[in-house]
Formats: structure tokens, sequence, C-alpha cells
């Protein structure tokens, strides 16, 4: 018997990234915040609305506790977005 649990679709893992390169069909390498490459498409709506990517786009992508070498990008992050979107604004960090 099936177990109804519906919690599992909302146990994905949101981090931001950055792109590094473009590939084939809307795939993209993205470095994610800890330093870890992973390969990830663009989300349905993103698509639908045609929102185009290129390198050096931050961006957050969401991922499966399964497999975290895989994500989907769900959102890209304005550069005003992406300086909001900081912990510590005193680190000379890029991220």
């Amino acid at each position: 018997m099936l177990d109804n649990n519906e919690d599992n679709r909302f146990d994905l893992i949101e981090v931001e990234g950055v792109i590094l390169d473009k590939l084939p069909n809307s795939r993209f390498l993205v470095e994610l915040k800890n330093g870890f490459p992973v390969y990830a498409h663009l989300g349905g709506k993103m698509r639908r609305h045609r929102i185009h990517m290129c390198a050096g786009d931050r961006v957050i992508v969401e991922m499966s506790p399964y497999d975290l070498s895989r994500g989907r990008i769900i959102f890209r992050l304005s550069q005003g977005k992406a300086k909001k979107h900081e912990e510590d604004p005193d680190t000379n960090d890029p991220w």
C-alpha cells in the first residue's frame, strides 16, 4: 500500500549559485555557494516565460536530497536582490 505522505515533495533543498557554463537543451553548469558544481536545468515557468540565462548570472537552484549532482534553476537573482540575499556584507567573499 502506498504511503500518502505528501511532505516528500517539499523536502527540496534551495541553494544559491553562479552559472559557469551554458549547455545544450536549457542545461547549465552551476557552481553552488559551497563550491560544488552541479548540472541544472531551467524550471518550467522560467522556460514558459522565456527567461534567458548566461554565464555569471546568480541563481537559486532547487535540489532533491536524493541526488545532489543535479538540480533545477527556479529563480535568477538580480544584482540588487543578490546583495540583499548575502548573509554577511562585510566580507570580501563574492558570495
